[in-house]
């Protein structure tokens, strides 16, 4: 591998970890602190990237969907969570059997919406070029999802560090009971951030769609990747996903140049060697009984 060729697929490794992060940070957030099996999340995914379709096929402008998507993706999350999930904190096989049943709903509504067939759309105006690095062309959207991801990273930490709201979270990570007991709302809180966890898988359909296209079975490949990194990273946090993505994002881009037939094996690989020394994932810690 030339030196051009090994920097443009590590700045795609970086672009895909960035946006395994966005995907995964709602997953991570939902399953360490509710406590819930959410095998929607790939669905809330693939529903951003065919709204995103929706706004450019009728306003031809991609902006909008950055706002909009996210937005119907989380208002969905807000519906769902105390309509059909709040009944079965602690259920998880019953939390499997629904999740999959929602995610089977969006993905057949979609299907007879939409067709079947594959769609695209053009890249933003603006960032449909590309600059040179390393001796070669790269795309300057490419860069745009990594500063995003970053951008959204500092804006989570910012978040869940620094606000009552993060204080909120983390302390419902650590012990959900103890903190109803205290008087918060808890119903309202696993309701918020259900929805943006569902608002933020929507957000990663939107800056997926330009580059890797819009097509049913997204969703799949979207769930599978985000589990894993969340099982690599460690639940409940979000610098976990952040260290997960970083990881399997550029394995899975040089495993696809290197050795395409074992890409997916590879990233299993190193999914199975974390857990293997620490059960918990990288960053994570034992959940308290509850």
């Amino acid at each position: 591998m030339s030196p051009d060729v090994a920097i443009q697929q590590a700045l795609n490794g970086i672009s895909f970890g960035a946006l395994l992060f966005i995907l995964a940070a709602g997953l991570s957030l939902i399953f360490g602190m509710m406590d819930v099996v959410n095998l929607a999340h790939g669905a809330f995914y693939m529903l951003g990237a065919y709204v995103t379709l929706t706004l450019v096929q009728r306003t031809g402008q991609f902006w909008p969907a950055l706002v909009l998507a996210p937005l119907v993706v989380g208002l969905l999350g807000l519906v769902v969570e105390p309509l059909l999930l709040r009944r079965l904190r602690g259920r998880h096989l019953d939390q499997v059997l629904l999740t999959i049943g929602v995610s089977l709903v969006i993905a057949d509504v979609i299907g007879l919406t939409f067709g079947r067939e594959i769609r695209s759309i053009p890249l933003p105006a603006g960032l449909d070029r590309s600059i040179e690095i390393g001796g070669s062309d790269y795309p300057v959207y490419r860069l745009f999802v990594i500063a995003s991801g970053v951008a959204m990273a500092a804006v989570l930490a910012a978040v869940h560090r620094r606000t009552q709201l993060g204080a909120l979270i983390r302390a419902g990570v650590d012990d959900a009971p103890m903190l109803a007991a205290l008087g918060v709302d808890i119903d309202r809180l696993f309701a918020r951030t259900f929805a943006v966890g569902a608002a933020l898988a929507g957000l990663a359909g939107v800056f997926a769609a330009p580059v890797f296209g819009i097509f049913p079975g997204m969703d799949v490949d979207a769930l599978i990747y985000s589990l894993i990194v969340v099982v690599v990273g460690g639940l409940g946090t979000l610098t976990g996903a952040m260290v997960g993505a970083g990881l399997v994002g550029p394995a899975d881009t040089f495993g696809k140049v290197l050795f395409p037939q074992f890409a997916l094996a590879l990233i299993f690989a190193i999914m199975a060697f974390v857990l293997l020394l620490r059960p918990t994932g990288l960053l994570g810690r034992v959940r308290p009984a509850r």
